[in-house]
């Protein structure tokens, strides 16, 4: 059904810069919304930010509002994060995610169980 790819992770000191990507393998995917989540070490995966189908909604938790932006070309279709003024307590796994469903309340659109197509993370590490 087509797979997602992140890429862009790494090691960045706090106050520093870092855009990541997600690569769908199939045209279906322009169609959806995505979302990125991350989850650090011991902690559950948490909802970091979400866009729609045609890029014009976007949703982001409040940890990261105002210094993270998502954006998506569907001509990829390609998500991405670009994220500012990183913290040290922004480290952890990013993944990309895709849901057919457009939900309108935080309960469901922040639940990882919503979205069913997932990718296999990449790491960013904020250190000095």
């Amino acid at each position: 059904q087509g797979q997602l790819l992140e890429s862009g992770g790494g090691l960045v000191q706090p106050g520093g810069s870092l855009r990541l990507s997600c690569a769908a393998s199939a045209r279906t995917f322009s169609n959806f919304a995505m979302a990125w989540f991350r989850q650090a070490p011991e902690k559950e995966r948490e909802f970091v930010a979400r866009i729609n189908w045609s890029g014009v909604a976007t949703d982001y938790a409040d940890s990261v509002k105002g210094r993270f932006t998502i954006t998506r070309d569907n001509a990829g279709p390609t998500m991405y994060l670009q994220m500012s003024d990183l913290k040290v307590e922004d480290t952890a796994v990013y993944y990309c995610a895709a849901t057919a469903s457009w939900y309108t309340e935080p309960h469901f659109f922040q639940a990882a169980r919503k979205y069913n197509h997932w990718g296999q993370g990449t790491q960013v590490t904020v250190s000095s």
